[in-house]
């Protein structure tokens, strides 16, 4: 069994290599230039980004023929394919992917919405990836991602939200645009839809980040065993106090801070910080 995502997933080289995980691009269109999001470093893009404003690029989905190409490749080769793409509800990725699935026919491609991006997706791509390793088989490894969708938290803060009025991926959050755009917003992706969705707003960093760990807290018993990843754009020094402040409340027994994939940050800018987290119990037997 081949797993297969996107560079959405935020996985390390040495995640992608060591389980072997298959790993579609996505695009950022800056002016006359396709990039493939997975040849581009943060740094690099963010300071693209900031010497384009006030425009920002564009994205785009694989097509539903790199997709099948993908697809035929791991089947040809006598695999399956589980296939685990970010959230429905923030790109057309997975509608691509599932065009491309039935060019082949058959069913030997399953493909799941992961209602979810960055750090979330990560944690179901890993869990999946490892449980293949296990030789579980597809229908139980589809059981153990739905609990990990219903019992991972991915909640953020953005310095500006600039980038996501300009991008179009506002959503829900456009009751906070406009003359509020100073405003910093704590935002979570739901899981029923995986769209995004405020649950509240701050004049400062300082106070987002504390809203978040407050968030976050709430969602999980004092004693509950949660890895946290912190992930952020270019944002080091507020990643590095939000991790100390979720070490200090919950029960973290695995911490990390991770880079999202600039593919993101078209969307966020440079000034996004947040958390995913899971509890550990989740990864039981396959970690």
């Amino acid at each position: 069994m081949k797993i297969i995502t996107d560079c959405a997933a935020d996985l390390s080289p040495e995640e992608i290599q060591e389980l072997g995980i298959i790993v579609a691009p996505l695009f950022i269109n800056f002016p006359n230039e396709e990039v493939n999001a997975l040849e581009i470093t943060p740094d690099d893009f963010y300071d693209r980004l900031e010497a384009m404003q006030p425009d920002i690029p564009t994205t785009a989905q694989p097509s539903a023929g790199m997709f099948a190409d993908m697809f035929r490749e791991v089947v040809e080769n006598g695999e399956e394919a589980l296939v685990i793409h970010l959230s429905s509800g923030l790109s057309g990725t997975i509608d691509s992917a599932r065009l491309g699935a039935k060019q082949l026919g058959g069913n030997l491609v399953t493909i799941v919405d992961s209602l979810t991006l960055s750090g979330g997706l990560r944690f179901q791509v890993l869990a999946a990836a490892r449980a293949a390793k296990e030789n579980w088989k597809i229908p139980d490894i589809l059981k153990l991602l739905d609990t990990i969708r219903q019992k991972t938290e991915v909640v953020y803060t953005l310095d500006t939200l600039t980038y996501l009025a300009r991008g179009g991926r506002i959503g829900r959050v456009q009751a906070l645009a406009g003359s509020l755009l100073n405003l910093k917003p704590i935002i979570h992706v739901d899981r029923s839809d995986g769209k995004y969705t405020t649950v509240g707003k701050v004049r400062t960093i300082k106070r987002a980040l504390g809203r978040i760990v407050d968030h976050v807290a709430g969602l999980y018993p004092s004693d509950e065993p949660l890895w946290v990843s912190v992930m952020h754009g270019k944002f080091l020094s507020q990643a590095e106090v939000l991790a100390k402040m979720v070490e200090e409340r919950l029960n973290v027994t695995k911490s990390e801070i991770l880079r999202i994939s600039p593919v993101l940050g078209v969307h966020t800018g440079p000034g996004i910080v947040g958390v995913a987290v899971l509890p550990m119990r989740l990864m039981e037997g396959i970690a």
